[in-house]
């Protein structure tokens, strides 16, 4: 059991001394050493008391060691109650670091998606994948790259490697932001969204190809979200025809296709 050790790391991380927490949980400073080195035991209301205070699960404040965790795992665990709306305390990160206990990024390839949408909270499936650090990056954020798969997000070309930042909060997201959603049933997407989480609980998902429709999906078909940072890909985007040039186009066919006519 990591009770013991998990308060006081956290007293720690919010500097905060014995004589400021007890005063703020009610409870004599003693007490509160007690609890920390293991003299005493906390009764059921005692850990209720500390889970609500720091808003950490009982189970983790029991079983999990937090200082073992990455700085995004803790602040994951730190911001949300629900982990449908928030990313919150029911489900850990399952994230890897390197020797310098620095974030990694992991890749997703299309071959891996499958695994990845059953074992994505499973640290042991994620310690496969392959990893890569970018430097550019915020050292602060946790990001993911996903290869892109189909052609819903064109001109953005398929198998394309789309790096997201992890969305902790899913309220904070802005509708016209694009992200890597993975859902319950459609596995891995990659869209623009609206936000309706506030009034109606879901996203609209919009593809940058106009041959798809968008469509809805509720907060509680989502497992994560990635918030879109960049891609890489070996192809150029197919260039954006002006409408000038698109007029002399067609009218340059149409002529082929009667001189193809009158020559039959």
């Amino acid at each position: 059991m990591y009770f013991h050790s998990n308060i006081k790391f956290l007293r720690r991380r919010k500097n905060r001394t014995q004589d400021e927490l007890a005063e703020q949980l009610q409870m004599k400073r003693s007490t509160l050493s007690g609890y920390e080195n293991r003299v005493a035991q906390p009764a059921l209301d005692v850990l209720l008391l500390f889970s609500d205070y720091y808003q950490i699960a009982v189970d983790t404040l029991l079983k999990v060691d937090l200082s073992k965790l990455s700085e995004t795992q803790l602040r994951q665990l730190e911001q949300g109650e629900d982990v449908f709306l928030r990313g919150g305390n029911l489900r850990v990160l399952a994230s890897t670091v390197n020797a310098a206990n620095e974030e990694n990024i992991e890749l997703v390839p299309v071959k891996a998606q499958a695994g990845y949408t059953s074992g994505f909270s499973d640290p042991e499936y994620i310690s496969e994948l392959q990893v890569f650090q970018l430097p550019f990056l915020s050292g602060e954020k946790k990001y993911r790259t996903f290869q892109l798969k189909g052609d819903s997000m064109l001109p953005i070309p398929e198998k394309a490697w789309v790096t997201g930042e992890y969305v902790i909060d899913w309220k904070e997201l802005k509708t016209g932001d694009a992200c890597i959603i993975l859902t319950l049933d459609d596995g891995i997407v990659f869209k623009i969204i609206e936000n309706r989480i506030e009034k109606e609980g879901k996203f609209i998902l919009y593809s940058l190809n106009p041959l798809y429709e968008p469509y809805d999906i509720r907060v509680g078909e989502i497992r994560e979200i990635w918030k879109f940072v960049h891609f890489i890909s070996h192809e150029i985007p197919e260039p954006v025809i002006p409408e000038n040039q698109l007029v002399r186009t067609v009218a340059s066919l149409k002529q082929d296709l009667d001189r193809l006519k009158r020559s039959m």
